[in-house]
Formats: C-alpha cells, sequence, structure tokens
C-alpha cells in the first residue's frame, strides 16, 4: 500500500503535528506501507527522498502561504503512485487537492488535529476563517473518513457535526523509540539547585496559557518553571516575568527557546514535573503530555471543556486538570504536587503505563492502516484458469480416473465436492491430485455443482466446467466448450444419443413448456462463464433440486446467452440414470420440474413455439 501524507511542517520543525507525522511515517514504513509526506518548508541535505518540502512565500495569520504546493502535489502523486491521500487539517495547503484531478481521482483520508478556533484573542482569526471554512466544508465532504483524535473532541467539534457519521476515533501516538532514555546532565539543568522543576513545552503563542504559569509560578517560593519553545509572545511573556519578579530577586521563569529532541529529551528526564495550561481547544490533544508520560512525570493540564487533553491526562491517571486561568488554582496544585512526592510518583508510573499500552505509534498507524483496508477496493484477484468442477458421491471406482484422463489433457484445476460419500471418493480424489470439498450437510448433485461454482468465484477463477465423476464425459472436448464460451455465457456438452426412452419423452415434453431448443437438457458437462457463476452462486440458485431444466430458466431469466455443442461419451459405467431409473421417478421428476417452469419463471410466452 502506498500513502502520501499532506501534512503542514515536518521535523526539525517544532509542534506537535510535526511530531507525530514523522513518528507516523516511520511506524508506516517500518510496518510496510510505503508513506510519503509532502510539507511545507525549504529543502534539507538530510531530507529522505520520500519527503518533499515546499518552499513557503509568507505566512497570514499562522497560515503558511506556499503557491508551488498544488504543482507539488501533482508531481508527488505522478511519482509516488498513492493508494490513498492522507490530509492533516487544519492546513490550508491540503485544499489544492480540491482543484487537482489527479488527488480528485484518490481516495481520502482527513486526519482531524484541531477545530480552526475564532479566537477572541484574535479576532483576524474570524474573517480568515470566513474564508477557510467553506473549502474546509469541501474537504470534510470528500473525505471517505475523518480520523479525530478523542471522543472528547469529536464530540464537541461544531465543524464535524456534519460528517460524524464517518468519523473514527484514533487517539495519537508517539514513538517510544524516538524517546531513548536521557540522563540530566547537572552542570546544564536549567533550575536552580534545590528548585522544584516544573516544565512546559509548546510555542509561545496565545492559546498555550504559559501567563497562568508565570502567575502561578511567580508567588510559589522553591518552584522554577522552565518553558521550552519559541514564538511571538516571547517578548510580551518575558516583560510578564520582569513585572513579577520583586527588585533585586531571582526570576522564578526560564526560557530555554527552541531546543533540538535530545535537549528536550535531557530536560524531561530532569524535570519534577509537567505542566500545560492552554486555554483553548486549538490544544486538541498534547503531543508534549505524551513525551512527559514516557518519562513518567505527572502531568498538570487545563480542563479544556470539549479537548482531547483532560481526556489524556485522565483516562491515563497520569495527573491532574486545573480551572482554564484560574491562577490560584494552579498555584495551589503545584503546591501540593511538590509537597505529595509519593503522588507524583503514583501519577508517573500510571503516565508511563498508559503510554505503553494505548499510545504508542505503532498501534495509532494500525488502526489508521486499518481505515485505509477499509475504504479501498479489495485487491483483484489474478484470473486463474478454468475450474474443473467434479459433483462425487459413492464414486471411488471412477474418480481417479476421471482426475487422471483430466489432468493428462492439461486441467490441473480440479475440484471435486464430496457429496456425503460413504466410500473413499475423498481420499481417492485427494492422492490423485484434486482439491476435495467435503460438505458436513448432504447436498444432491446440483448443490455440489454450486458449491464448487462458489469456490471458483472465491479463488478467481473466470469459467467454471462442471463434469460428472462416472467417467462418461471425455476431457478431449474441452476446449470445444471453451472456444464456444468465447461467445456464449453457457455452453452445454451435448450427447441426445444417450437418452432412454423416459429421458427423450421427457425432454419433448420441457422443449414443449420452456421453449427451448436444446437436446440434451439434462448434460452436466457444462461451461459456465464468470456471469454464470455470479447467478448461480446466488442464493435462489440454492432452491432448484436439480443441474439442468432450472438452471436453464434460471440463467435465460437473466438474458444471458445459451448454445449447445455436440460431444461424445464413454458407456456408462455406473449403471442407469438415478432420475430415470423408472417411470414413478420420471413422473415426479416432470411434475416437479413443470411446476417449476409454469411458477416461477413465467414460460408460457414460449408455448406453441
Amino acid at each position: 500500500m502506498r500513502v502520501l501524507h499532506i501534512g503542514k511542517f515536518f521535523p526539525p520543525e517544532p509542534g506537535g503535528m510535526e511530531v507525530f507525522l514523522a513518528d507516523l511515517v516511520a511506524a508506516q514504513r517500518a510496518q510496510g506501507v510505503e508513506a510519503a509526506a509532502l510539507v511545507h518548508g525549504e529543502a534539507r541535505v538530510d531530507d529522505p527522498d520520500w519527503l518533499v518540502r515546499v518552499p513557503v512565500w509568507f505566512s497570514l495569520i499562522y497560515a503558511p502561504i506556499a503557491p508551488g504546493f498544488r504543482r507539488a502535489l501533482r508531481e508527488a502523486i505522478q511519482r509516488f503512485r498513492p493508494d490513498v491521500l492522507h490530509l492533516h487539517l487544519p492546513n490550508n495547503s491540503a485544499f489544492f487537492a480540491l482543484v487537482l484531478a489527479e488527488a480528485r481521482d484518490l481516495p481520502w483520508v482527513v486526519h482531524w488535529h484541531a477545530d480552526v478556533v475564532v479566537s477572541r484573542i484574535r479576532g483576524a482569526l474570524v474573517l480568515a476563517y470566513r474564508l477557510y471554512r467553506p473549502f474546509e466544508r469541501a474537504v470534510l465532504e470528500r473525505a471517505e473518513r475523518i480520523v479525530v483524535t478523542s471522543p472528547d473532541y469529536l464530540q464537541a467539534s461544531a465543524p464535524l457535526a456534519r460528517w460524524r457519521d464517518k468519523c473514527v476515533v484514533v487517539p495519537l501516538g508517539i514513538a517510544r523509540s524516538r524517546l531513548a532514555a536521557a540522563q540530566p546532565d547537572p552542570a546544564s539543568a536549567p533550575w536552580p539547585a534545590g528548585a522544584f522543576r516544573l516544565l512546559s513545552i509548546g510555542r509561545l503563542t496565545y492559546y498555550k496559557g504559559f501567563d497562568t504559569l508565570i502567575r502561578a509560578v511567580a508567588a510559589l517560593p522553591g518552584v522554577h518553571l522552565v518553558i521550552v519553545g519559541s514564538g511571538e509572545l516571547h517578548e510580551a511573556l518575558a516583560n510578564l516575568v520582569a513585572e513579577l519578579t520583586p527588585a533585586g530577586g531571582e526570576p522564578r521563569v526560564t526560557f530555554a527557546g527552541a531546543v533540538d529532541e535530545a535537549e528536550k529529551a535531557a530536560l524531561l528526564a530532569g524535570c519534577d514535573a509537567f505542566a500545560l495550561a492552554s486555554c483553548e481547544r486549538t490544544e486538541a490533544f498534547g503531543i508534549a503530555v505524551l513525551e512527559a508520560m514516557h518519562h513518567a512525570k505527572p502531568c498538570l493540564v487545563s480542563d479544556l471543556p470539549g479537548s482531547g487533553l483532560p481526556w489524556l491526562v485522565l483516562t491515563s491517571g497520569a495527573g491532574r486538570t486545573l480551572p482554564v486561568g484560574k491562577v490560584a488554582a494552579w498555584q495551589a496544585a503545584i503546591r501540593e504536587l511538590a509537597a505529595d512526592t509519593a503522588q507524583a510518583d503514583q501519577w508517573g508510573i500510571a503516565g508511563r503505563l498508559a503510554l505503553h499500552n494505548r499510545f504508542d505509534i505503532r498501534t495509532c498507524s494500525a488502526e489508521i492502516g486499518s481505515i485505509y483496508d477499509a475504504i479501498l477496493p479489495p485487491p483483484a484477484l489474478p484470473v486463474q484458469p478454468p475450474l474443473i468442477v467434479i459433483p462425487a458421491r459413492d464414486e471411488a471406482a471412477t474418480v481417479a480416473a476421471v482426475i487422471a484422463s483430466l489432468r493428462e489433457k492439461g486441467w490441473h484445476h480440479i475440484v471435486v465436492v464430496n457429496d456425503q460419500s460413504a466410500d473413499d471418493t475423498a481420499a481417492i480424489a485427494r492422492a490423485a491430485g484434486a482439491t476435495v470439498l467435503s460438505p458436513v450437510l448432504p447436498l444432491g448433485a446440483w448443490g455440489a455443482m454450486q458449491t464448487g461454482i462458489r469456490y471458483a468465484l472465491r479463488h478467481g477463477h473466470r469459467q467454471v466446467i462442471t463434469i460428472d465423476a462416472d467417467g462418461q464425459h471425455e476431457p478431449a472436448f474441452i476446449p470445444a466448450l471453451l472456444d464456444a464460451a468465447r461467445q456464449h455465457d453457457v455452453v452445454i456438452g451435448a450427447y441426445p444419443e444417450r437418452g432412454s426412452p423416459a429421458r427423450q419423452l421427457a425432454w419433448r415434453f420441457f422443449r414443449l413448456i420452456s421453449g427451448f431448443a436444446i437436446e440434451d437438457l439434462t448434460s452436466g458437462f457444462r461451461c459456465y462463464n464468470r456471469a454464470a457463476c455470479e447467478i448461480l452462486a446466488d442464493e435462489e440458485a440454492t432452491l432448484l433440486d436439480y443441474q439442468d431444466l432450472g438452471v436453464l430458466l434460471m440463467l435465460r431469466h437473466a438474458g444471458l446467452s445459451i448454445v449447445e455443442v455436440p460431444v461424445e461419451m464413454y458407456p456408462r459405467l455406473t449403471g442407469p440414470s438415478r432420475i430415470f431409473a423408472s417411470w414413478p421417478k420420471v413422473a415426479r421428476y416432470m411434475l416437479e420440474s413443470t411446476l417449476l417452469c409454469l411458477a416461477r419463471w413465467h414460460p408460457k410466452h414460449h408455448f406453441g413455439r
């Protein structure tokens, strides 16, 4: 399977979406999926060949503007030939898929990382979202499935309300192998000696709520907060720290800036607790929380209604939630946690266990793979040669010779349907090289043939040739059936000379009431194409008792072409016909088939022909 991800950015660009995308692609490729990614950014010399970055001209209200993205998407589709497009939203460049024919020809999976929250803090988003929303709706309408990261977020998401029937909840995961155990370096630790070491990670932007944490620790002696990340609010937050620091005192907040993965892992390993005080549902899940759980750190997070953040922490038992923006509540929680090391250890251990059991990227990747499988058509079975179907009941005396004769003529795809034989029919047929099916219940001749037809459909055979197991048919005539099958749906191998007086009487009668001009109505030597097999595999055909007249009526009713070709037959080796052995049996057979003709397929318009 080949998948093309359309993302926003990719590491080393920081961010939860970016880290998750990198981990997901790596996990998919390890699981045998040919995953590639198309994102924004400048190409790097160490980029793998499956990663394409598109230069950004400028950013507008957090949205990267990359006019070359449409062309890059077309080229990526041509190059990687994906079976699925996996679009990660929010991402304005993903909308180029709407106006690209090559993209519209593929099934789409949308990964819904967050709603675009029209913030009261950022009023410019209101106008921008009015332009963004119609494209977002078009993508959601076009998507086959929408992956949402938590049940709480799905329940609260207004943009997803119309499409909940195709939403699937798959929690995010991280690659634990990426988070190798890191030993903190005391010499370079940014926390003062003896302080309670609090850590927060995220872009310095309005919805992360860093001002709440800064105000909380400002009044907590013995607590020091380290904030990892960069962003447009750095200066404003630094000014807030300076404002809250008493004259001549030491700041209780350190800005570590942007760090690489190794530095981040060392900080997570060295802290006492992790905090995320986000104030808007733009914080949909919290990849940084998963990373803290990996290092067994207790987590304090905002109780954001409708966000996956509190769901993640509470269902994992990894910490506690606190009211959004309530500085006093955060102060009290930090103070209590600093004093209760047993509670901190309990939350940390529970979080690490939950991460290993529920939020590993390999689990996430496998669930997403199931979504791909559900929306893709099943792989086409290879076209197989004609299948020879032999119904058999107590045919031990002849079945081996029939199979040997077929194999001698080059027919090796042979199925014997062993219909409750009391002798060694099954073992002999298997030893002769045939596949043997042994139904639990008795089927009769037609039921056995239908079982073989269903087997043929499941295994990709486009034609079925039915032949009796008693050695009366000559395999040398199979090519004649197949030659006629080029123009017709059903071909009957006819040898009317075999007919006894009772059989000839029955044939004349059935030709009269059915309108068929076929000479040998009961021949079991037939070739059915796939269209005929699909009709005969249906439950309606199961109701038939015999494979002759009822089958032909059903096929003609479906508009299929039926033709007869002359063949020769060997003398019967197993005695007289089971159906035409006596006049009472003939009478019963004629009555049942007459009722079938008159009651089911209305052949009355053929009378008088």
